[in-house]
């Protein structure tokens, strides 16, 4: 009778996430849409008369296309700049500094893809996603074209500026252990120091119990349980790939047409076998919550080194707090309803006692504080298998000057999406975090000598 009592309340728990979910996606979908509508009326109705633009002389003689570019990289089931209309996935913050690049990637394909596709986006051409991986993770070699790179210049003489959010981050250091490796054909010149600085906001470094949660099995961190919502998410991906409608793919695409999953390529019976997972991304474990576990992240940490000429700064957010010993969440009213549920089940993590933990000294309660979708433990610095060189900053103060090769991490109290999509929700704190990041990004971040920025002297 118990087991039954579990079992419908593990159903009753999928049906509300699911249903929650669905509604977040709705919101955000309907949004953008009535931004692009509200917008397409303004300029039929009440298009000026006449275009005038004026530009000031800038009296340091410093051009804004001479600034090392910030590019802004968005974490799972985010979009880039010309995705979902006008709508923002950094809720307008690459409105904050002149020289903002905010990429669009795959929101559901794997690190490593991802990692792929922003060389490209940067650097023009036709993304290579590299014979070996892609033979054996049954997908094409080549994917989207770029005919103009967005910094073509790019190398050790112009380097680069990344904040990543969530997975974004991890997709970075991928990239930079990728450009110190010299993994892309054709060009040979990459190194590490192609990349000025790696910012993290609320990183995932070290994988998340929330996949868990979610339906990855922990015992291996790549199989998903038969009933779950990554098992619900799996499936409505996999049919909206198939139906391939054009324009609602130009709108929002999970990034997949490299496994060309597509209603003209694959017929009925390639959408069943999809279905039936004998094909496709989550058949293979090209994707990115396999990436998430703990067990997925140790794998990739063990490939990714912290490098002596690039400077890294990480927020690692938190929504709990300890009551007598136990980690709860704190308060209710400052957690999304998106992430409550998972805050509480992610506060109260317990290993599954049958299943070998996942590193030696694995303890739970190390895992227990989290902002709704990663644990504390993880955004803080790369730990996991071997531990990053870092340092805690309570003041931004106490860490200047900044030194390369040390993970400078801050703990703020956000859930996961405070400081994305919704910029009112954050307030003041929203302006903060971000003004924070491009002041350092300009300002206390050089190799040679400090960048001269526009409007100011020399």
């Amino acid at each position: 009778m118990i087991r039954w009592w579990i079992y419908a309340l593990q159903l009753a728990e999928l049906l509300v996430s699911s249903l929650v979910h669905v509604l977040y996606g709705l919101y955000i979908f309907s949004t953008a849409v009535a931004g692009d509508l509200s917008q397409a009326l303004t300029d039929r109705f009440f298009k000026p008369n006449a275009n005038i633009e004026v530009k000031s002389e800038d009296p340091s003689g410093t051009n804004v296309d001479d600034l090392p570019p910030i590019v802004l990289v968005h974490g799972i089931f985010g979009f880039g700049k010309g995705k979902l209309g006008g709508f923002s996935y950094f809720a307008g913050a690459e409105k904050k500094d002149e020289r903002v690049l905010v990429p669009d990637l795959g929101s559901l394909t794997s690190i490593y893809d991802r990692a792929r596709e922003l060389f490209y986006y940067l650097k023009g051409g036709q993304v290579d996603y590299g014979e070996e991986h892609s033979k054996a993770y049954g997908h094409s070699q080549f994917g989207r074209i770029y005919d103009q790179g967005n910094y073509p210049q790019w190398d050790e003489d112009h380097p680069i500026h990344f904040v990543g959010h969530s997975a974004g981050a991890q997709v970075v250091r991928v990239l930079q252990q990728m450009l110190a490796d010299k993994k892309f054909k054709g060009y040979e010149d990459t190194s590490e120091n192609w990349v000025l600085s790696i910012t993290s906001l609320s990183g995932a470094f070290n994988g998340t119990t929330r996949t868990y949660f979610d339906g990855m099995q922990p015992d291996d961190g790549k199989t998903m349980k038969p009933l779950s919502l990554l098992q619900l998410c799996r499936v409505g991906v996999i049919i909206y790939d198939w139906l391939d409608i054009s324009w609602l793919k130009d709108y929002y695409n999970f990034g997949f047409d490299h496994f060309n999953m597509s209603r003209k390529k694959l017929g009925a019976w390639g959408l069943v076998d999809c279905l039936l997972g004998n094909a496709g991304p989550f058949a293979t474990g090209d994707w990115i919550l396999t990436d998430l576990t703990i067990q997925g992240s140790m794998g990739m940490n063990s490939h990714l080194q912290t490098f002596p000429n690039t400077f890294y700064f990480s927020y690692a957010t938190k929504r709990t707090t300890k009551i007598l010993g136990v980690t709860v969440p704190s308060g209710i009213l400052g957690i999304h309803p998106l992430l409550f549920i998972r805050v509480l089940q992610m506060s109260q993590w317990r290993h599954p006692p049958d299943v070998p933990p996942p590193y030696k000294g694995y303890r739970d309660e190390d895992w227990q504080e989290n902002d709704g979708a990663l644990n504390t433990i993880s955004m803080t610095h790369p730990r996991l298998p071997i531990e990053h060189p870092s340092r805690l900053v309570v003041n931004d103060s106490d860490c200047l000057p900044l030194q390369p090769g040390i993970w400078y991490y801050k703990i703020v109290e956000a859930d996961h999406i405070l400081f994305i999509v919704n910029r009112e929700r954050a307030g003041v704190q929203f302006d903060l975090i971000y003004d924070n990041i491009f002041e350092r990004c300009r300002k206390h971040v050089f190799r040679k000598t400090p960048q001269t920025l526009p409007n100011q002297a020399p």
